[in-house]
Parts: structure tokens; sequence; C-alpha cells
């Protein structure tokens, strides 16, 4: 077999959602200076949200995307330092700004249903000579046939990568493989994968979808990220050489990375709570996460009821005002029944 599978890892981006956006460019710098110590080929940087995002709404971050940028692409050799794009977060000014503080590759994230979103900025990277890689974030939300269609369009634009996003960590190993699949008979250009790990499943999803066709893989650090995390960069560089595919890094320095550079820079080790598990269960997006633990607290109502009853009205995100009408409308059922 021995697919060579290229690593990218999002423990300075989207490991940035578990600790506030609080790293430091020094602590960037750091790890990212292990990271390609370790052979891993793409860094990703800045804000957990995303490229802009700094902001009392998603997050004040301890420096600026560019100073980020700047502090990963002076501590590394080899590795491509990239950042991620939400259209209607991000703007090209931040990322023309990142390109020239470093940034290589750039990863335009767009809801599964909305890949024309990505024209703009896909376009306009291309132009500026970066690598487009393309994200279908909630890709629980369509069928395979469906999620193609949209990775045309990504496609047509001029993305090099399109990947297939598992952002609420909803997909099972069986269904992260279909969607890719999929993807692969329909565009040409590569595939990759990007699981969270709220039903435990993260690690085989990513298995899953090389085995039909991403050679484009994301981890992060000792599973640092949103919600319940990511695949652990570590494990799936050991998973990934265990089923016979090549992770063309070395994963006895990634390991020691993990263990000796990250952990220590954890507030608490990432995992799967109730809120998590429940998240993926509901197929809801991962910013849901710290606004309904504060909403079932302030109104008096189980998160679980929160999350199921957002799940069943098929809210994405940037719809987290709902958190607030769910929890407010179930505390008043609850004070009627009490009443009653």
């Amino acid at each position: 077999m021995n697919t060579p599978i290229t690593l990218v890892d999002t423990s300075l981006r989207d490991g940035m959602s578990s600790v506030s956006h609080r790293f430091t460019a020094d602590q960037v710098a750091t790890v990212a200076r292990g990271l390609d110590a370790a052979g891993i080929p793409v860094i990703e940087v800045a804000h957990g949200i995303g490229i802009g995002a700094s902001s009392i709404q998603y997050g004040v971050a301890a420096a600026t995307d560019e100073q980020y940028v700047r502090a990963a692409v002076a501590a590394v050799r080899v590795s491509d330092i990239a950042v991620l794009y939400v259209p209607g977060i991000s703007t090209l000014k931040d990322l023309d700004a990142c390109r020239e503080a470093g940034a290589g590759t750039v990863r335009v994230a767009t809801h599964c249903t909305e890949a024309d979103c990505a024209e703009q900025p896909i376009r306009h990277a291309r132009a500026q000579g970066m690598r487009v890689m393309s994200f279908l974030m909630m890709s629980h939300k369509l069928e395979p046939a469906a999620l193609a269609a949209q990775a045309a369009k990504l496609e047509s634009y001029g993305a090099q990568v399109i990947y297939v996003v598992d952002s609420a960590g909803a997909l099972v190993p069986s269904a992260a493989g279909r969607r890719v699949a999929a993807l692969r008979e329909t565009v040409s250009c590569d595939l990759g994968f990007h699981a969270h790990n709220n039903l435990g499943v993260g690690i085989g999803n990513a298995l899953a979808a090389v085995e039909n066709g991403a050679t484009f893989v994301d981890g992060s650090l000792c599973g640092l990220g949103a919600s319940a995390g990511n695949a652990q960069t570590e494990v799936l560089a050991v998973a990934l050489d265990r089923a016979g595919h090549d992770p063309g890094v070395d994963v006895f320095t990634l390991i020691d990375v993990a263990e000796r550079i990250m952990t220590p820079l954890m507030a608490q080790p990432q995992i799967i709570d109730e809120t998590a598990l429940l998240l993926g269960y509901a197929g809801l997006y991962s910013t849901f996460f710290h606004p309904t633990k504060r909403a079932a607290e302030k109104y008096g109502v189980p998160v679980r009821d929160i999350l199921i009853e957002l799940g069943r009205r098929n809210v994405i995100g940037g719809q987290e005002d709902m958190i607030i009408d769910v929890a407010a409308e179930l505390s008043g059922r609850l004070s009627a029944v009490e009443t009653s």
C-alpha cells in the first residue's frame, strides 16, 4: 500500500480554541519548531476561528494573526505555514497581511452547502501565488453525492486540496469513507480529511478517509482542538504507519513534541465530556460548546436538553444566538410544569 500522506497539524489554530486563543507568539514558535523538526509539512496557525476573528465575540487572542504567522515562519526550516479563512469573518486584507508575513497556504472554509462563498478568496489567493485548500465544514449535513457537487464548485474556483470536514465530530468511519469516495469520483484535485473526536472515532475516520482516497489529513498534538478536540497528530502518524501508509514524519520526534512541548502548555487534558459527546450526537458545530454550558447554568436547564433541541432544529454555525432562545424556552416549560 504505502500511500504517501501529507499530515497537516492544526494545534496552533484549531487548538487555540482549547486555550481561549491565548497561546503567545513565543509559544507558537516553540511548538512550530518542534513540528518542523518532526517533519510535519504544513502547520496551521492563527486565531481558532480563523484570521480576523480576534474579538470580544469570538475571543481576543494573545497576539495578532500576523504576529503568529511571523513567529511560526521564523521558527521553521521546511514546514509551510497555513492560515484559515472563513468568509464573513476573514477579509482579503487579513489574508494579504498573513501572506506578507510568510504564510504560503490558505485554507478557505465554508459551510458544506455554501461552496460559492469561497470563490472570491480562492481566486484571490491563487492569483497571489498561495496554495489553496478548501474546507466543506459540517460535511455530515450532506449526503455524499450532494457534498461532491459542492466540491466540484470549489475545484472550478481553483482549490488545490478539498477537505471533507467533520466539524461536529458526528461521522463514523463508514460515513466518512463514503463522503471521501464520492468526492474522489467527482473531482481530480487532492482530497483531505479533518476529524473531530466527539464520538471517539477521529482516528478511525481519518484512516477510512485515507482508504477512500484522501492524501491530506489533519491532526493536532494531544488532540488539542475545539469541543472534543481533533484526531491526535502523534497517534494519527503511528496509526497511518501501522496501516501501511507513509505519514512522512519522524513519529518518535512527534511523540516527544506532544509529550514535552505541548502537554505542559495545556490547561487540562483534551477529553470527551458530556457536552462534547452530545454535540457529536446532535451534529452541532463546536462553537456551541462553551455558550451552551453557560446557558444551561444561567437558565437551570440540562445541557443535554438544549443540545438535543438545537440538533432537532438543525441549526448550523453562525446561529449560536439560538442557544439562548432554546434555553429560555425550555426553562419556561420547566417552570410551567413545576407550577402546574
